[in-house]
């Protein structure tokens, strides 16, 4: 399924909406030049909502490093939010859950802020 996404921003975060298998297709670069957008904008909070995804291959693990990464290294943070059950178990077989700070949702992320 190809990968789409949609992004905002409010107050508290700026948020990227995937849809779609996260495999670090040619669409991989533009994901990593939006974190780098909104690092430039100053955000300090991300959050890539992962309800929309069905897979997540090992490039698509790279590529959510990479995010963390980019944030981090300007003291900011990236949050996972409603991954699906497969995504939740692949995220704890590669242990990024000990990464990550993953939410169930976007208003659990929003009431925890």
């Amino acid at each position: 399924m190809k990968l789409t996404y949609t992004t905002s921003k409010d107050q508290i975060a700026n948020y990227l909406f995937i849809q779609g298998d996260l495999i670090g297709d040619e669409v991989g670069p533009q994901l990593v030049e939006v974190v780098s957008d909104a690092i430039e904008e100053g955000a300090k909070k991300f959050v890539v909502d992962l309800s929309e995804v069905r897979y997540i291959s090992s490039s698509g693990i790279g590529l959510l490093i990479t995010m963390l990464t980019k944030m981090r290294n300007k003291d900011g943070e990236v949050y996972l939010t409603a991954p699906s059950e497969h995504v939740k178990k692949l995220l704890i077989i590669t242990k990024l859950n000990n990464i990550f700070t993953v939410f169930e949702s976007i208003d659990e992320f929003k009431k925890k802020m």
